[in-house]
């Protein structure tokens, strides 16, 4: 399968080095992407232990691998491996199940400061996240706040707002979504998983 037609941007780096790459999908393809997503059954974020606790307010759902999302699945390894290759340089083994995030206003959608990094609590045996990826879903303007900012060095980085773009930065990063004041945001994110850093 070859990608190189899809992939005719190329990845930017923000001030602080988070990466940003716009124009990976279609608008049909976000479109078909939302509305999968939109059709997923909702639960209430859980953090890596198990728990439910007030630094996080978020609907979200699990995008698994299926023969439905194959080809999405294929296209992030794809751009894992260029960002990989090209800028984090990480040893990997693969990708994590995706899941898809919703911040609504009417729920006081936020996450508060944290980091991906580490195993879960309820998985001891998957290798910890290295790379997070976060794939804009929603227009920045059908909402107020719910800001992404990645603290990979100084000054904070705030990932773009622009429908369709992805971000990515090192899993050990703290970063946060701030509280959402008005309309929906959606997001779909991603890990990349390996060995534990040495």
């Amino acid at each position: 399968m070859s990608h190189a037609g899809w992939m005719r941007t190329t990845p930017k780096l923000l001030e602080s080095n988070t990466v940003v790459w716009r124009d990976l999908f279609s608008r049909a393809q976000l479109d078909a992407l939302e509305k999968q997503c939109d059709a997923l059954t909702l639960e209430a974020a859980r953090l890596s232990s198990g728990k439910t606790n007030n630094i996080r307010s978020t609907g979200i759902a699990w995008l698994h691998r299926t023969p439905e999302t194959e080809d999405l699945y294929l296209r992030m390894e794809a751009v894992v491996l260029k960002l990989n290759m090209d800028l984090f340089q990480a040893d990997l083994t693969g990708m994590l199940p995706f899941q898809f995030a919703r911040y609504a206003a009417d729920g006081g959608g936020y996450f508060d400061w944290h980091s991906d990094y580490g195993r879960r609590a309820d998985a001891p045996e998957q290798e910890p996240r290295k790379i997070t990826l976060s794939l804009q879903l929603s227009d920045g303007a059908d909402y107020d706040g719910c800001d992404l900012e990645i603290r990979t060095g100084h000054p904070v980085d705030v990932a773009p707002r622009e429908r369709g773009t992805l971000v990515a930065f090192w899993s050990n990063a703290l970063h946060r979504v701030t509280p959402i004041t008005r309309g929906v945001r959606k997001s779909l994110v991603m890990w990349a998983a390996g060995p534990e850093f040495r």
